[in-house]
């Protein structure tokens, strides 16, 4: 059973930065694409970014934290960070991490695509 622990939201002005840090249990964490999607209230889940299997040296992002989030991975830690910056109200929402196991078939943004998520964490944004 693989589970994710994400920490790291909490409450910041517009223009703040946050760090979010998603814990992955299991052997197999290198082997997973790690993605991070978020919910605002009365909406559906939308994609914010997607890292690689092993080194991570691929990554990709919604259009929306473009230049803004960064996303990385420590498979000694097997943990997922997602580093954010000059953070808006808009991006208020609760975040998730998830893994996807078939990672090599490439990075991928359909939540249906990612088969483990976290609990999630409360990002909250005031202006």
């Amino acid at each position: 059973q693989v589970q994710l622990v994400e920490s790291g939201g909490g409450l910041v002005q517009a223009g703040g930065s946050l760090r979010l840090s998603c814990a992955v249990s299991g052997r197999t964490f290198s082997t997973y694409a790690m993605g991070w999607f978020r919910q605002a209230p009365g909406k559906e889940r939308e994609f914010v970014a997607v890292i690689s299997t092993w080194s991570g040296g691929r990554t990709y992002y919604a259009d929306s934290v473009k230049g803004r989030f960064t996303i990385s991975r420590d498979n000694a830690k097997n943990t997922v960070y997602l580093q954010m910056n000059t953070l808006k109200p808009e991006d208020t929402a609760i975040y998730y991490c998830a893994a996807d196991p078939q990672g090599l078939l490439g990075l991928r943004v359909g939540p249906a695509e990612y088969d483990y998520w976290g609990q999630g964490t409360q990002v909250t944004v005031s202006s």
